[in-house]
């Protein structure tokens, strides 16, 4: 897939990791659609690229019938479908034991169902139409990526509700790309470490510096311009298929 002719669906897309892929695909010839839940962001989102450019699409990714309207919308607005990228999530933080008694179940429930749940969502939806797009060189029809953590593997105390998700995220990449394989559409997932987001921005300066320290090479934060270039390298090469790519400068996240 070249980038030119790249009409893509990218939810979280209005910030962080998300509108990076957005300003990349968006600066090399492509169109987005950007599924989120902040007016004012999105606005300003759309406004920053062009409204010939993108789109911006309130979206709950745990609503099945909203994602599939907008997904059906969104492709009618980029002439096209043939890539999702999945960046919209919640950190779900909380000990499973804490000071004030044990997680509120809902905790747990409502990070798998945004992390996990509503990557699937945007998923099938996307793929649903992915399907009947003209094949291109090697049948390929569409790339879904999605967004996992290093916290899949390396879950910190605090983080078992958002290591179940993004695990779970990392775990539907090979069936999904196998099943996906007759119909020409590809499934990565990325996993990042830890990346310069609106989250990291809020932080102390202490605790920033504190982090970078942890990362061996190159000892910094991520910049989310290198996710998205990752992003754009695996719409790219079609023999990218089935896997989870760690971006993370080798860090591997203490217990705490």
């Amino acid at each position: 897939m070249q980038l030119a002719t790249t009409r893509a669906i990218v939810t979280g897309g209005v910030s962080g990791l998300g509108f990076a892929v957005a300003q990349h695909l968006v600066a090399h010839g492509g169109k987005v659609a950007l599924f989120d839940v902040n007016d004012d962001k999105g606005a300003a989102t759309v406004a920053t690229l062009g409204e010939a450019n993108a789109r911006y699409f309130k979206t709950d990714v745990t609503d099945e019938a909203g994602v599939v309207a907008n997904v059906n919308t969104a492709r009618e607005f980029l002439g096209g479908l043939n890539a999702a990228i999945n960046c919209a999530g919640i950190l779900g933080a909380g000990r499973v034991l804490g000071k004030e008694g044990a997680m509120p179940l809902s905790t747990f429930q409502t990070t798998v169902l945004v992390n996990l749940v509503g990557s699937f969502n945007v998923a099938k939806a996307a793929a649903a139409l992915m399907q009947n797009n003209e094949a291109g060189e090697d049948g390929e029809r569409g790339v879904i990526v999605n967004t996992a953590s290093v916290a899949a593997y390396e879950g910190q105390i605090g983080q078992a509700a958002y290591s179940a998700s993004k695990g779970g995220v990392v775990g539907m990449t090979l069936p999904m790309a196998r099943e996906l394989s007759r119909f020409g559409i590809r499934v990565m997932t990325v996993a990042p470490g830890i990346f310069w987001t609106p989250m990291v921005d809020g932080m102390p300066e202490a605790v920033q510096q504190s982090l970078s320290a942890s990362i061996p090479f190159p000892s910094r934060l991520g910049k989310p311009e290198e996710f998205a270039d990752l992003v754009a390298y695996i719409l790219q090469n079609r023999y990218l298929n089935g896997e989870t790519i760690r971006l993370d400068g080798a860090t591997r996240l203490a217990p705490k």
